[in-house]
């Protein structure tokens, strides 16, 4: 048994726990304190937490959180297809049709100091596919390698409403006629052009229209995110410089004021619609964040701005994002990269949609099955033939079946495509082709019905004694599959 010390009965155990704990608690106190510390320095230098991920979560919605920390590589990347615009073996042409009809010019918020580690980036990726792009900077680029226009405004982020109005005055004396809609977008934001153009294909640029992703303190309609990127329609762009910029009292005259929501009062006092970006899921197109932010739960804490700016409820988790999205913001110059070959170059083999020509896929689906499809031209990319896997069945006595793909074929679907592809290119189809390709279409079906007998007398077959299957089955096999 512990003899007690003293008066006080306490032992050299107890001391020595008592003693313990005290450094205990001095230690955890220090670690949190320095954690608090750090966190504080990390949000009060850039405006937001840099995730381990190479993530950035600002602490306002108004944020141009530096991120300066994630540097690029030193020189522009670009893949060996660098002109095209889609994955291999897979047709641009509603892309390319899109891009004459929805003319966009995009500009980009920049700075000369980002104009080597940011905007040259942008640049080599998604910039290109606009009909025309401007970086939006206060000086000229030194080695004169991008489309850089030199604005009247000082840097710095308490300028970037200056810097915005001065940008749009800008494309507005050169390039009203010219394009139909003015996208304006951060040099850490990350554009899928060819959805903008999709989603931008129903609308009208005679219309006032703004898009973005709709945020909705202080502006009773909303106003749009300026890091997700927002669009005018010419009509929004005219009255802006026309009409708002006129009134001081309408539409902050001064450089001061978050830019993202001094431009949705003006839009507002304008007379411009804020318009609903979200798919027919409810699903948003325009995103404030990195895709990994959106798509993993809880990432974002749910004290944050973000949940109660939404103008529409967000969500989480796959649902957050449209399968036609449209941008991403806080994209370091690295993800851009990323981005870029997920979206443009990445392919699952043998999976997904098959965007031949009508004739290669007839030539080839042929060989192996007597399939035919009509000849046509290639076909758009919201009208496709899709392939499904069948299963190697095995006939009896070891006499193999041969392995096929079965063609999934829409004929309203494929005329309407056929239609398209056809106005696309100038032309009108004759009568000539449209009666062969009838009776293409015709002997297809005859063909099918045909298959679908066999298979069904193959499935009888298999379902009979062993003495009868081996004389059937060496009839079916000599009479062989339809073709």
């Amino acid at each position: 048994m512990a003899r007690p010390l003293g008066m006080g009965g306490i032992t050299k155990a107890g001391l020595l726990t008592f003693a313990v704990g005290i450094l205990f608690g001095v230690s955890v106190t220090y670690m949190l304190t320095y954690s608090s510390s750090m966190q504080a320095r990390m949000i009060s230098s850039s405006g937001g937490v840099h995730t381990l991920s190479g993530g950035f979560i600002p602490n306002s919605p108004h944020s141009h959180g530096e991120m300066d920390v994630f540097s690029g590589p030193e020189q522009s990347v670009n893949w060996a297809d660098k002109h095209s615009h889609s994955h291999a073996g897979e047709s641009n042409a509603v892309a390319e049709e899109l891009a004459h009809k929805v003319r966009v010019l995009c500009w980009v918020m920049t700075s000369p100091g980002n104009l080597k580690t940011k905007a040259q980036h942008v640049y080599a990726t998604w910039a290109k596919r606009c009909n025309k792009v401007l970086f939006m900077s206060s000086k000229p680029d030194p080695d004169d390698k991008l489309p850089v226009v030199a604005l009247p405004v000082s840097e710095g982020r308490d300028n970037l409403w200056a810097k915005t109005k001065e940008a749009f005055k800008y494309v507005h004396t050169h390039d009203l006629e010219d394009f139909d809609w003015f996208a304006k977008m951060d040099d850490d934001t990350y554009m899928v052009v060819e959805n903008l153009r999709y989603f931008l294909s129903t609308k009208n640029a005679q219309e006032p229209l703004y898009f973005g992703r709709r945020f909705k303190p202080y502006v009773k309609q909303g106003y749009m995110s300026g890091g997700a990127g927002y669009i005018l329609s010419r009509e929004a762009l005219r009255r802006f410089i026309e009409t708002s910029l006129k009134n001081p009292s309408k539409c902050r005259g001064d450089a001061g004021g978050s830019e993202d929501l001094e431009m949705g009062k003006c839009m507002e006092s304008a007379g411009v619609i804020a318009g609903d970006t979200r798919d027919e899921l409810g699903r948003e197109r325009f995103h404030p964040f990195i895709p990994e932010h959106h798509l993993i739960p809880d990432i974002l804490p749910k004290t944050m701005w973000y949940w109660s700016y939404n103008f529409y409820p967000a969500k989480q988790g796959p649902d957050c994002c449209s399968d036609y999205a449209i941008t991403f913001h806080y994209v370091n110059p690295n993800m851009m990269y990323v981005l870029e070959y997920l979206i443009y170059h990445l392919k699952p083999y043998g999976t997904g949609v098959v965007q031949q020509c009508a004739s290669q896929l007839a030539e080839k689906e042929s060989h192996s099955t007597g399939l035919r499809l009509p000849r046509s031209s290639q076909l758009p990319a919201d009208k496709y033939i899709r392939t499904t896997p069948v299963h190697v069945m095995s006939k009896p006595d070891g006499v193999s079946m041969q392995s096929k793909s079965e063609v999934s074929y829409d004929q309203e679907a494929h005329a309407k495509a056929a239609h398209l592809t056809y106005e696309a290119s100038g032309k009108e189809q004759t009568k000539e082709e449209i009666g062969e390709q009838e009776k293409v279409d015709d002997k297809q079906k005859a063909i099918e019905k045909k298959n679908k007998l066999w298979k069904s007398r193959v499935k009888s077959l298999l379902q009979k004694p062993k003495e009868v299957k081996s004389e059937q089955t060496s009839d079916l096999y000599n009479e062989g599959r339809p073709s």
